[in-house]
């Protein structure tokens, strides 16, 4: 079997796809750039965290850009279940996709998951920014932004991990596929608008309070001396430090008091919320 495994839930069952991948990445050049999608990955073979928020923002995400899904949350269990066994690869991070023109039609592709090298949460990573780079329907998880991201991507220099999308006035808002964290004297800011709501970012948001004050207001790109700390986080990567911006060490270059104890409650609250698939 490929590295990547792809069916297609149809209504008449599973159907395998008219192609083949070795990565989830190169799988998304055959997949529609009209619609809506998810990704994240299973933990213990077939566990997973918040799969029914996930489904809540595609559906909203889908309503947003006027597809008319039809979703068959238990139906769709069962399929992904079924292709993460028959695969063998154990976790996976999977991707689920629908087509405007197929909202019936589910595309399901999935990969062993491979999670982040120990450094980058040891050692934290670096990010720049790009000048008025806010997407245009930031609420809508759509697959337009997943072929256009690409070009973002493939643009970033050798050793940066991911690039902060800035609006016109130079407010920090999110990664190309991540939300953004920063802790400006004493609390964690985060935008509050213009960004897609994410669904670690629910996590950090119970969590938070019990650490430092939360405040959901974008910080400015002209601030980004002033930081202290900052971080990034996605469903398949969690909590990742972030230690230098656009050239500028974060506090002492490591990842932060503040980003650790955050990342000792996410794992925490992962731990005791995971549920079968």
């Amino acid at each position: 079997m490929p590295d990547c495994y792809i069916q297609i839930l149809t209504p008449h069952g599973l159907e395998p796809a008219p192609y083949t991948a070795s990565s989830l990445n190169e799988a998304a050049k055959y997949e529609p750039d009209d619609g809506v999608y998810t990704v994240t990955n299973t933990y213990i073979v077939t566990q997973v965290l918040k799969f029914d928020a996930h489904l809540d923002r595609m559906e909203n995400s889908a309503r947003l850009a006027s597809i008319p899904l039809k979703l068959d949350r238990l139906r769709l269990r069962r399929a992904l279940r079924q292709m993460i066994q028959e695969s063998g690869f154990g976790d996976v991070r999977f991707r689920v996709t629908v087509a405007r023109d197929k909202p019936d039609h589910f595309i399901l592709s999935l990969e062993p998951y491979k999670p982040p090298a120990a450094e980058v949460y040891s050692k934290g990573v670096r990010v720049i920014t790009a000048a008025d780079s806010a997407r245009h329907n930031p609420a809508a998880k759509t697959t337009d932004w997943m072929h256009e991201r690409q070009r973002l991507t493939e643009a970033m220099p050798a050793g940066i991990y991911d690039t902060i999308l800035l609006d016109e006035g130079g407010n920090m808002l999110e990664g190309l596929a991540s939300n953004f964290y920063v802790i400006l004297n004493g609390e964690l800011r985060t935008a509050g608008g213009g960004v897609l709501p994410g669904i670690a970012q629910q996590i950090v948001f119970e969590v938070a309070p019990g650490v430092l004050p939360l405040r959901k207001e974008a910080v400015n790109v002209r601030e980004i001396p002033d930081l202290s700390e900052a971080f990034i986080t996605s469903s398949s990567r969690g909590i990742v430090p972030v230690v230098e911006i656009d050239g500028h060490i974060l506090g002492e270059g490591m990842p932060g008091t503040c980003t650790q104890r955050l990342r000792e409650a996410y794992a925490e609250w992962v731990r005791t919320h995971l549920e079968e698939l």
